[in-house]
């Protein structure tokens, strides 16, 4: 039965003001299984209300332009545009120079800690330091004289 409704070519009126409305009064512009019944309609006393109806808001809707922008317009877009990218590389190069900083603190970070794995443990009877002390031994006068 949906069927014999979808084929069937009489239009009621609620039908034709929706298409009207989405379409508007020029029937050429409505879906082509739609138009012979719009037009057997169209010839009514109601659907020629209607159609006139859509047809005075297309002819409203036609005449309506954009001006064409002035040149201030156009030259404060462009002036905008600038200051954007400028921005944009003063962000892109901030951010740069952050994570160098960030890998050369990482780097810090991992040289302590592989001076402080690699850095031999001291007994405490030798904190008492001189001036030939390093962090991996004593270097004392005996190496010194060895090494010239």
């Amino acid at each position: 039965m949906a069927e014999d409704i979808e084929n069937d070519p009489a239009m009621d009126v609620r039908r034709f003001a929706a298409l009207a409305e989405a379409y508007g009064g020029d029937l050429r512009r409505w879906p082509q299984a739609e138009r012979q019944a719009a037009t057997a309609f169209a010839s009514s006393e109601t659907g020629q209300a209607i159609s006139r109806k859509a047809g005075t808001l297309d002819a409203l809707l036609d005449s309506y332009s954009v001006p064409h922008p002035g040149r201030a317009l156009h030259d404060s877009i462009l002036r905008v545009a600038d200051r954007h990218i400028v921005r944009q590389r003063r962000q892109r190069f901030w951010w740069l120079g952050l994570g160098l900083a960030g890998i050369g603190l990482a780097g810090a970070i991992a040289g302590l800690a592989l001076v402080t794995v690699v850095t031999p443990e001291v007994p405490p009877d030798h904190y008492v330091l001189d001036a030939n002390a390093t962090a991996f031994g004593d270097a004392g006068p005996e190496t010194i004289e060895e090494d010239l």
